[in-house]
């Protein structure tokens, strides 16, 4: 629904508008004058206004050429009770979306318009949102996994999705804290609406606080119309914020006040605007260590920490790394148009040895060079990067196992479990590799297909 503003002198015109689009859904306020408009569009943003042309001390037209100055998003309408050639040319030139005549038809006219321009804006908010997803998918489009970790994962995030609460994720660079946000978003009531992202480690305060709540014109040197914020962007939706624990002390202060209150307050404006916002935050940081050190407030992380997820580092899940190195496969052969089949045995093993310190991220691009450079059908050692190669060289020479994954933790672990979970990932990545043709995925795994059908029952596949 919309966010209108109606501007009449005559008390029945507001009232009747009034009352009328707030039956229909809309956040409806209301001027007496064009005066008392104009400090409304200065304070705050409207995403359509709907104003008389003659009143005594400023006429609608001169109301709407400060409007497209202030907010050129609003859209304006022009009611009139006198309708002339002059005041319609100067509608049409000074950008009036509308122009209708007051009557006992006033209703019908403005009602379709208004529920038009609504539509044609949340299409526009939707369209906007799709694009940015698009800019931002650069990685694979779903979370891939089979460990039991990761599986614990999708437990937890189809448990929490519909619900409103506050998410903390932690974990370290790289392991897809973006993708899990997403998920959660995608699997909850707010689905349809907008999913924004920002990182609030890239912003110095200033311009941070500016992205977060908006400002209004005249607020800084350069600020010269109004702008929404991003909590008002993701009105109805959520809001992800990654690298919570960059931000300033001062910037943590207004973030607790909006996520206490539920209201922002636009830079230059003294008005308050109430907001709906799921907001999951994101750190790779020790929160509770920064809090102890000073750098982080404690009300802020209670705020924060309502439902915590941690993502496992990817050498904690080496079971999941076929996987994933198989569905980057896909992604980057088919981009550059080439047709690498799969990955040799000998070079799958020194991926599932080397430790990932840059996670998934440094998996994909590791993935991505080796389809650059590779000129076989499969992609060979000799195209893996020197650190990868090294580090399984290193590993055998000190007498270490070649995979970390098989050294016994001290305080045990379940074989059976570690091993079913390794079965089923590399039933899973042959099918990927067959395309699903499990013949074929037997016989890339040397077994019978009785054997396979046998492992495919076993495991669920």
């Amino acid at each position: 629904m919309a966010h209108l503003l109606v501007v009449d002198d005559e008390p029945s015109i507001r009232e009747l508008l009034e009352i009328s689009f707030r039956k229909e859904g809309h956040k409806v306020e209301v001027a007496s004058s064009g005066e008392a408009a104009k400090a409304r569009l200065a304070a705050q943003i409207f995403d359509i206004v709907i104003s008389d042309i003659c009143m005594p001390d400023m006429d609608g037209v001169e109301l709407l050429r400060y409007s497209k100055e202030v907010s050129p998003s609003t859209i304006f309408i022009l009611i009139t009770g006198v309708p002339t050639i002059d005041t319609a040319i100067d509608a049409v030139n000074f950008g009036a979306d509308r122009y209708v005549v007051k009557g006992d038809r006033l209703l019908d006219e403005l009602r379709p318009a208004v529920q038009q321009i609504a539509e044609n804006q949340r299409l526009k908010k939707e369209a906007g949102e799709l694009r940015r997803q698009i800019r931002r998918l650069t990685g694979f489009d779903q979370i891939i996994g089979t460990s039991p970790k990761m599986r614990t994962l999708f437990d937890m995030i189809a448990t929490i999705a519909p619900q409103s609460s506050r998410v903390l994720i932690t974990g370290e660079s790289g392991t897809g804290k973006e993708l899990v946000a997403r998920a959660i978003h995608e699997n909850s009531a707010r689905a349809k609406t907008a999913f924004i992202t920002i990182n609030c480690g890239a912003f110095p305060e200033t311009l941070l606080e500016s992205e977060l709540f908006g400002y209004m014109r005249g607020a800084f040197t350069g600020a010269n119309e109004n702008r929404r914020g991003l909590f008002q962007a993701a009105d109805g939706g959520t809001l992800f914020m990654d690298e919570i624990g960059n931000m300033s002390l001062t910037m943590q202060v207004k973030l607790y006040r909006v996520l206490q209150e539920g209201k922002i307050r636009p830079l230059g404006s003294n008005e308050e605007t109430s907001v709906d916002v799921r907001v999951i935050a994101a750190t790779n940081k020790d929160l509770e260590k920064e809090i102890t050190e000073g750098r982080f407030r404690e009300d802020l992380f209670y705020r924060l920490n309502v439902i915590p997820i941690h993502l496992p580092p990817l050498r904690e899940r080496s079971e999941d790394i076929p996987l994933l190195a198989r569905a980057f496969l896909d992604r980057y052969s088919k981009s550059m148009g080439k047709k690498i089949e799969g990955i040799e045995p000998e070079a799958l093993r020194r991926l599932e040895v080397y430790e990932w310190p840059g996670n998934v991220r440094e998996l994909e691009n590791t993935i991505e060079r080796a389809v650059a450079l590779e000129t076989s059908k499969r992609v060979s050692v000799e195209n893996l990067p020197e650190r990868v190669t090294s580090f399984y060289r290193e590993s055998r020479s000190n007498g270490h196992s070649e995979n970390k994954a098989f050294l016994i933790p001290d305080a045990g672990m379940d074989l059976e479990k570690l091993i079913g979970s390794t079965e089923r990932a590399y039933l899973l990545a042959a099918l990927e590799c067959s395309g699903g043709v499990r013949i074929r995925a037997a016989e890339m795994l040397k077994m019978t297909y009785r054997s396979f059908r046998h492992y495919a029952k076993k495991h669920g596949v």
